[in-house]
């Protein structure tokens, strides 16, 4: 296994679970690719702006991840609009992904401002529970287009297409233009319609951190780069020559490209987290801010300690903000003077005494998913040779997991080892 992301950990368990010998290969120092937690004069910040969701089913059905712990937001958002109006948009009485008592009842949006009239709630309300029971199939039979040319046929006024759904898909998308196949989006809103945006307790990095350790002792060797791969050998640099049945590339994307010619590189999201620490906690909650007026770089930001207490030191205050697009590659120290002008706006209190802790800046964070997008892109090139990652299913936390289950399923199949599984899959 070339990589100890989330797709490369995930196949990993799946394999050791059948009986499978593995041997994971991470040039970095450490596993979980982007999906990794710092700490930072006792803050815990995360490398990467993903959101999870409480209806990820991979999030229950990944072994080694039944002790992660999802910490919800406050149901819904909160939209920050038309110069400091603040309005909640949220599903209601969605099923968790972490239960299974009850029927999935129908989800709702609420709307509260003075601008949000009650034939916008009630058609939000419609459409988000026409997502939460909408299948699979019928979802992929739709047509497939990019997401902002479908944005005026969600039933939904003009107002409220630009003040909530555009901004709300623009965050859970990672794309500013929203130039993502439209099958995506819906699953996307799918899934905001089902469960809860939440974070991993503890940061992302806990995610990694339980599947390393529900693995056979030795298995991830870190520091070790691989430069070559064929379908019985893998060549690093200082490490030799290790041989095998079986090769899974489990990189990001461009890596992966770079180790399989003719491997597609897709074009990519740049993505910055910014986090700052205060003394005291705006009066927000536990709640998403989608920063919805273009006022400034931020597209949606959180008081994370207040969502995850696990996060900061007692007495202080971790507040991060996500930044997409052109601004993302902007010099932190004029980035962080955007942020923070924007944020006084938006949290209604002066920036000026907030300290920068740390500016993350992934210019490869999110592999785009343009129209029109395979949901499912092969994961076996051929026999021994396989390649997962979000890049062959959606640019997801799911995604990235439901890959490596699919590629070591290929993997089992080849090998003639024989698993539990239907031989279709449930879809992610």
């Amino acid at each position: 296994m070339v990589g100890a992301g989330l797709a490369g950990l995930s196949a990993a368990q799946q394999l050791t679970n059948a009986g499978v010998t593995v041997t994971v290969l991470e040039a970095a120092p450490y596993a979980g690719g982007r999906t990794t937690t710092e700490t930072v004069d006792g803050f815990r910040l995360d490398r990467t702006g993903a959101l999870l969701n409480t209806a990820y089913p991979e999030l229950l059905r990944t072994p080694g991840l039944g002790a992660l712990t999802l910490r919800p937001f406050a149901p819904g958002v909160l939209v920050h609009h038309d110069g400091g109006s603040l309005r909640t948009g949220a599903p209601r009485g969605a099923r968790s992904a972490r239960s299974t008592r009850g029927a999935l009842t129908t989800a709702r949006a609420l709307a509260r401002a003075p601008r949000a009239g009650g034939l916008d709630q009630a058609r939000i309300g419609a459409a988000l529970s026409r997502f939460a029971t909408l299948s699979t199939d019928r979802l992929l039979t739709r047509p497939d287009r990019p997401t902002a040319e479908t944005l005026a046929g969600r039933g939904l006024s003009p107002r409220t297409v630009e003040s909530f759904l555009r901004p709300l898909l623009v965050s859970l998308l990672g794309d500013p233009d929203l130039t993502t196949s439209s099958r995506v989006a819906d699953l996307v809103l799918r899934g905001y319609a089902r469960g809860r945006l939440c974070l991993a307790a503890g940061g992302a990095g806990t995610i990694p951190e339980l599947l390393v350790a529900a693995l056979p002792p030795g298995t991830v060797r870190t520091g070790v780069q691989a430069k070559s791969v064929c379908t019985t050998s893998v060549s690093t640099a200082g490490h030799g020559d290790i041989r095998c049945r079986s090769v899974v590339v489990a990189t990001g994307a461009r890596a992966a490209a770079e180790l399989i010619p003719g491997l597609r590189l897709p074009a990519f999201h740049p993505v910055t987290v910014v986090h700052h620490a205060a003394d005291a906690a705006p009066p927000h909650g536990p709640a998403l801010i989608l920063a919805a007026d273009g006022s400034g770089p931020v597209a949606h930001t959180m008081v994370a300690g207040e969502v995850d207490p696990a996060r900061t030191p007692p007495g202080r205050t971790l507040i991060t903000s996500t930044v997409l697009g052109a601004a993302a590659a902007l010099p932190t120290a004029e980035l962080d003077r955007a942020v923070r002008a924007q944020l006084a706006a938006v949290y209604a209190t002066s920036t000026t005494g907030w300290r920068l802790l740390a500016a993350y800046h992934e210019p490869d964070a999110i592999p785009a998913m343009t129209a029109p997008h395979d949901l499912r892109r092969p994961v076996r090139l051929l026999s021994g040779l396989y390649v997962c990652g979000d890049h062959r299913d959606t640019s997801t936390v799911q995604g990235a997991l439901y890959s490596g289950r699919r590629a070591a399923r290929a993997v089992l199949h080849d090998l003639g080892v024989a698993t539990d599984e239907s031989p279709r899959l449930r879809a992610a």
